[in-house]
């Protein structure tokens, strides 16, 4: 038996019915009893668990597969506390059987009520700690069920390549998993379709009031595999194994590969990759190493490749700066100098100037001061001007005197009667 023969054997032999099972798992299947309309109950199955050998590294071909997974939980007020963190502890067992990374399998989880929260995207966590750290920390939103609103936000903001969703040119499977307990307030089977079309797949599972019909418009196709109820929210964790098998796939890369350095799992098939350094060739299986100074690369003046990566340098007279791609100029006179008094840099290099009153030795470092002379004439003939000066000043002094005694004297005879 081949390794996909020995997958299904395990993934069958975990579904095989038993009229008293180790605990109640409840599968819903419409077509087998849609001519039974009878309380819920009426439909209700009991599922052996999982066997070991379809967990994930459990020694099997068989192993969860990568996948990009979002979790759409609705948290309104039928939902009490309580059993939100039951919902909230499926999804941190959920994330536990599951290869989580950035190449494997990436989860977000959408919270919805009346409104819509993404809580945290594919591209926000890569691994098990951060994702069950970012999980215990969500709320519940509490009032109305707007279901439809939550898948049309999972679709259209979710997963996409900007929030972390692989291209489909990775053939990564996108899945969403529904939990309700409530009838949804608005529509939910046009944009189910428009979501199955655009190759999201979609489990719903309802717990305790949950509407039936709707779980089964939302739901990827077939139904039986895809549509699920439990009673309450205190057996929700039940379903983990059942999804555990759901999503197990083959890891093809165990069963035989050509990539000359990594392999990568793809569902049923693989791709290959290439170690840091190296570019796929376009066999897409070999790898060649890349030049890291091939055009297209960012150092500022001088690039060094050294073992397919680049490295970066500067010229003479200039350092390389923290971003490890451009250069500065060097300050030649930072580093230390030998000059008396100034230190001027010059293109990397120093030169010495000295204060005033100082010129510079022949050594060109060290200053000494400049000699006076003693004036001892007066060559621009200060002393004579200031003589002349002063004399005039004499003079003009008493000119101003004799006026003014002129002045009085006229005054005078102005004042004497005139006799006619």
């Amino acid at each position: 038996m081949n390794a996909v023969g020995r997958c299904l054997a395990l993934y069958l032999s975990a579904l095989v019915l038993e009229v008293q099972g180790t605990y109640r798992f409840y599968g819903y299947h419409p077509g087998r009893y849609a001519d039974r309309p009878a309380a819920r109950s009426s439909y209700l199955q009991n599922i052996q668990p999982a066997q070991n050998g379809l967990s994930a590294g459990g020694g099997s071909h068989c192993k969860s597969r990568p996948l990009d997974l979002v979790f759409i939980i609705d948290s309104s007020r039928s939902v009490r506390p309580a059993e939100f963190e039951k919902v909230k502890t499926f999804i941190s067992d959920m994330v536990d059987t599951l290869e989580i990374g950035r190449d494997a399998t990436r989860v977000a989880v959408v919270n919805y009520a009346s409104t819509v929260q993404i809580e945290f995207l594919l591209k926000s966590h890569f691994n098990k700690a951060d994702l069950k750290r970012a999980m215990s920390q969500i709320e519940p939103l509490s009032t109305g069920t707007m279901t439809g609103l939550a898948i049309k936000t999972a679709m259209e903001k979710v997963f996409t390549e900007e929030s972390g969703a692989r291209p489909r040119s990775t053939n990564i499977s996108k899945v969403a998993i529904i939990v309700t307990d409530g009838r949804p307030q608005d529509g939910v089977e046009e944009v189910s379709a428009t979501a199955r079309a655009a190759q999201i797949e979609i489990y719903a599972i309802g717990v305790d009031r949950a509407d039936l019909q709707s779980l089964r418009l939302m739901a990827s196709q077939p139904l039986d595999d895809h549509v699920f109820y439990v009673e309450t929210y205190g057996v929700i964790e039940k379903l983990t194994s059942k999804f555990r098998e759901t999503l197990c796939g083959l890891d093809s890369c165990t069963l035989g590969h050509d990539c000359e350095q990594i392999c990568v799992n793809s569902n049923t098939s693989y791709y290959c990759r290439c170690h840091e350094g190296y570019t796929l060739n376009e066999d897409r299986r070999t790898c060649l190493r890349v030049d890291g100074c091939a055009p297209g690369q960012d150092c500022e003046p001088v690039c060094t490749e050294r073992e397919g990566l680049q490295v970066c340098s500067c010229p003479v007279g200039y350092v390389l700066n923290e971003d490890r791609r451009t250069c500065s100029r060097l300050d030649g006179c930072a580093l230390g100098h030998d000059c008396e008094h100034i230190c001027i840099d010059s293109r990397g290099s120093q030169r010495c100037r000295c204060r005033n009153g100082y010129f510079l030795n022949e050594d060109k470092k060290t200053c000494s001061q400049e000699a006076r002379a003693t004036v001892l004439q007066d060559p621009c003939k200060c002393e004579a001007q200031v003589a002349f000066q002063r004399k005039m000043q004499t003079v003009l002094q008493d000119l101003n005197s004799k006026l003014d005694e002129v002045t009085r004297k006229l005054q005078r005879l102005e004042a004497v009667p005139r006799r006619f």
